[in-house]
C-alpha cells in the first residue's frame, strides 16, 4: 500500500505528542520529536502542491499526490495485487533475503507461479482491505496485472518477474512528488511497469515523476561470495556493515525509507546501498534531510518493519531490533 494523498494537517495532533518511552530514551525523543514538527513547515512551503512562478508548466492546486509523513488520515492510496504472482529465480540476493529453511522452497518453485490456495487467499485479503478503505471514504488505485512469469533478458542477466503486490516498496511519495525506486532484486527490474498507467495519470494531473537511476543488475552489484547459512552469520555480516549489495551503483528499495516531513530516515540494508542514500540526499537536498539509522538486524530489508514513524512524537519500534543511535543517545 502506497500513500499518495493525505489530509494536509502537518504535524496534526502534535499538542497530544507522547514521548517514545523508555526504550527509545529521550534524547532520541527530542531528535524525531524536531522531525514531526518540520512536517508542517513542509505543508506550508509547497502551497498544496503548487509549482513556483518559474515552472513552465504550474502544478494545479487540486494536485492529487501530496503527502509528507507515515501517519495523516489518507485521502488517496495505492493497493497492490497478488495475481499472477511468481517466485522469483533462486539468486544470491534472493538468498541473502531468505533463511535456510526456505531455499529448497525456492530452489524448487523459482520462476514459476505461487501454489493456486496461497494466491487466492492473498487476492482475497487485499480485495477485503480495498472494500475496507472504501467504506471509509478513501480513493483505491490499483497496478494493471502483469504475467509474471514471462522471462526477460539484459545484457547483463535474465529472470522472471515477481509481482506488484507491494507499491511501498517501488514507489516512494514526497510531497508531490512520485519517486521510482531503482530496486535490488533482478526478479523485480520490470515490476515498476505495472504501475506506470496510475503514474501517467497523476502526472497529467500536475504531479511531479521522478525515476531513479535503473542500475544494470550486473554480478559486480552483488557478493557473489556472500557468506550466510544461519542467523548468527547474517548477525555478524550485518554487525560488520557487510550486505550482499555491493556499492558498483545506486540501488535502493522505497520501503527503506520513513518520511516525517523535512526529514526522512533511512537505513542500509540488504536492497539499499549507500550509493543510492546519497542520490537520495542530493536530489531531496535542500528541502528535505536525510538521516541513516541502523539497527540489530541480522536481515535488514525495508526499514518499516523495524521502525515506523506513526503520529506525532510517536514511533513502534520492534524491541528485537534496537536502534543503534538510540544506544548512543541514552549514553
Amino acid at each position: 500500500m502506497l500513500r499518495v494523498r493525505c489530509l494536509r494537517g502537518g504535524s496534526r495532533g502534535a499538542e497530544a505528542a507522547h514521548y517514545i518511552g523508555s526504550r527509545l530514551g529521550r534524547v532520541f525523543t527530542g531528535w524525531v520529536q524536531r522531525s514531526f514538527q518540520s512536517t508542517q513547515a513542509a505543508t506550508a512551503s509547497q502551497n498544496t502542491c503548487a509549482a513556483d512562478d518559474k515552472a513552465t508548466s504550474p502544478v494545479p492546486k487540486n494536485c492529487p499526490v501530496c503527502s509528507y509523513n507515515e501517519w495523516d488520515p489518507l485521502e488517496e492510496v495505492i493497493v497492490g495485487r497478488a495475481e499472477n504472482a511468481c517466485v522469483p529465480p533462486f539468486s544470491v540476493e534472493v538468498k541473502a533475503n531468505t533463511y535456510e529453511k526456505y531455499w529448497g522452497f525456492y530452489q524448487k518453485f523459482g520462476g514459476q507461479s505461487f501454489p493456486k490456495d496461497h494466491l487466492k487467499k492473498a487476492i482475497a485479503e487485499i480485495e477485503e482491505m480495498c472494500n475496507i478503505l472504501k467504506r471509509e471514504g478513501v480513493i483505491v488505485k490499483r497496478p494493471d496485472p502483469i504475467d509474471w512469469s514471462v522471462k526477460y533478458k539484459t545484457p547483463d542477466f535474465e529472470s522472471t518477474g515477481m509481482y506488484a503486490a507491494m507499491p511501498r516498496d517501488i514507489l516512494l511519495v514526497v510531497g508531490n512528488e512520485i519517486i521510482e525506486a531503482p530496486m535490488a532484486w533482478r526478479a523485480r527490474f520490470f515490476e515498476y511497469r505495472a504501475y506506470r498507467r496510475i503514474i501517467k495519470d497523476y502526472f497529467n494531473c500536475g504531479a511531479k515523476w521522478t525515476t531513479a537511476p535503473k542500475p544494470t543488475m550486473a554480478d559486480e552489484l552483488y557478493d557473489q561470495d556472500y557468506p550466510i547459512r544461519t542467523v548468527e552469520d547474517r548477525h555478524k555480516l550485518a554487525a560488520r556493515g557487510k550486505f550482499v549489495t555491493t556499492e558498483f551503483e545506486p540501488c535502493f528499495d522505497a520501503a527503506d525509507f520513513i518520511r516525517a516531513g523535512r526529514d526522512i530516515f533511512v537505513q542500509r540494508s540488504q536492497v539499499t546501498n549507500y550509493m543510492g542514500i546519497e542520490w537520495m540526499r542530493r536530489h531531496l537536498a535542500p528541502d528535505y534531510r536525510v538521516h541513516i539509522i541502523s539497527f540489530t538486524d541480522p536481515n535488514p530489508m525495508h526499514i518499516d518493519a523495524t521502525f515506523n514513524i506513526i503520529g506525532p512524537g510517536l514511533v513502534l519500534s520492534n524491541p528485537d531490533r534496537p536502534c543503534h543511535q538510540v544506544r548512543v543517545s541514552q549514553k
